[in-house]
């Protein structure tokens, strides 16, 4: 089992999670801590993935301790677990998942005004965060007319709008070369630690998680933390 360090924003304990018989999580553990960026590394079919929707809290495990900030996730409602990610979590996905029909600053500012801020103060926040994320010269643009490099820096910002406490990045640069994918990769990590935000970054490239502080493999749905392996 993976050894909880104290103080801990959120740690998840012997996760189980099968798809019919097929296990994807066999007693993973894991913790990350505010301001920590925590790359979670492994094969295809590993079960990392299930790992990172577990503790987002979009899936339920069958079976282990999910510990946010010193609630217990797994006994939320969903509506509750939804709140959580429109409030505390932010999320990056390898294709950026930008709505095409909205140009770049209303995409970052989307996650605002489903919250409920005024479009103008929404707008205002997101072209700052464009700004942090060397975008800004694309605001008026839309995601069709931008390069996929932009895009992910696009939605780095959106998922950093809302001083997210935790944010979640899935591959987040699989689908970019090299070179985009390294500056994707410096913008995030710094703009995250500058926000005190913990990152819990899945990833199968050794590069891209260079740019974390600590790795753990998962393999045939268990864990190892390799800071804790050494």
């Amino acid at each position: 089992m993976t050894p909880t360090p104290a103080g801990a924003l959120l740690t998840a304990t012997d996760l189980h999670k099968a798809y019919g018989p097929t296990p994807a999580l066999d007693g993973a553990s894991f913790s990350v801590h505010p301001g920590e960026v925590v790359a979670v590394m492994g094969p295809s079919g590993s079960g990392k993935s299930t790992l990172l929707h577990c503790l987002a809290g979009i899936v339920t495990p069958d079976s282990g301790s999910i510990t946010y900030d010193g609630r217990e996730l797994t006994t939320l409602s969903d509506a509750e677990r939804s709140a959580l990610r429109r409030t505390d979590f932010g999320f990056v996905f390898q294709f950026g998942q930008l709505v095409p029909e909205l140009t770049c600053v209303e995409n970052v500012a989307l996650p605002l005004r489903l919250n409920g801020t005024k479009r103008k103060e929404a707008e205002r926040q997101a072209a700052s965060w464009l700004a942090r994320l060397e975008v800004d010269d694309l605001a008026a643009k839309r995601p069709g007319e931008i390069s996929g490099g932009q895009g992910q820096r696009v939605a780095v910002a959106r998922s950093l709008v809302t001083n997210p406490r935790l944010l979640f990045a899935d591959e987040p640069t699989g689908a970019l070369d090299s070179l985009n994918g390294e500056r994707v990769m410096e913008l995030l990590t710094e703009a995250a630690r500058g926000a005190n935000a913990a990152v819990v970054l899945v990833t199968h490239e050794a590069r891209v998680a260079a740019y974390s502080d600590r790795e753990i493999v998962v393999r045939d749905g268990k864990s190892r933390d390799m800071e804790f392996a050494r």
